[in-house]
């Protein structure tokens, strides 16, 4: 008996020893600052990358305005997003579109999550066919009109369409990879479902991305805040989670 509580007493000790290491480390993890790694901007290896600059959520117009006009309002996400355009465009760095679009065939599909079947009722990026433009001038699939003269110049690369929210399923990657591109600035809409998705999906792909928090935004409906839950996991995945100025001005740091 006398063996048995010594084991027991030599038990718990390291079983608090344990525990309070574990609390130790719990507590320690609550108080350190999440690290900034940040990320150089080089015109040579850097791109700018917009997420569906589509009238269907940025044009009062659009079929999804209703969902985001209160975060785009906020976060100025119209004018940021023509900022970062112009600013690129001014200091050579490449520009790259990864649209959405649906086609027809795109209707018949038989199992989608809940914004998936959220963007289908409401026909969001509706093109008559992969080869035909028909329609689509002013449609909510087309560009916001401000932006064109920067996305239709001729230099801006247009991906093929992302499908779902990322680009997982269209030649973004290989159109970075292509033009030597090895980190993004990353900017767009919708903030939670495609910006996230393109920002997650590059960095897996070894990409080094920086999002511009401020030149996106998302929807709001009922208790949920999804420009909220966007700006809490930039901030825990990206290299960087900037403000179109602090963006703007790295960008334009180059020539000093």
């Amino acid at each position: 008996m006398r063996k048995i509580l010594q084991c027991f007493f030599v038990f718990s000790f390291f079983v608090n020893i344990f525990l309070y290491g574990f609390h130790l480390n719990v507590a320690t993890a609550q108080i350190t600052p999440l690290p900034s790694p940040g990320m150089k901007v080089d015109q040579n290896n850097t791109a700018l990358v917009i997420t569906d600059p589509q009238n269907d959520f940025l044009s009062p117009k659009g079929a999804a305005w209703n969902l985001v006009k209160d975060s785009v309002a906020e976060n100025h996400t119209i004018e940021n997003i023509e900022l970062l355009l112009k600013t690129a465009k001014e200091n050579k760095f490449k520009v790259f579109v990864s649209p959405h679009y649906y086609y027809p065939s795109d209707r018949k599909w038989m199992f989608g999550g809940a914004m998936e079947h959220s963007m289908h009722d409401l026909n969001m990026y509706q093109r008559k066919s992969p080869l035909s433009l028909e329609g689509f001038k002013g449609s909510g699939a087309d560009f916001l009109d401000k932006y064109k003269p920067y996305i239709e110049d001729g230099q801006t690369v247009i991906t093929s369409p992302h499908k779902i929210y990322g680009p997982e399923a269209n030649d973004l990657v290989l159109q970075l990879r292509k033009q030597g591109i090895t980190r993004v600035i990353l900017a767009g809409m919708s903030g939670n479902l495609c910006v996230e998705s393109h920002m997650r999906e590059l960095i897996e792909q070894g990409f080094e991305v920086a999002v511009v928090h401020d030149a996106t935004a998302s929807a709001k409906m009922n208790d949920l805040d999804g420009d909220k839950a966007a700006k809490i996991n930039f901030r825990m995945i990206a290299s960087a989670s900037w403000s179109t100025n602090e963006t703007i001005d790295k960008m334009k740091s180059i020539h000093r």
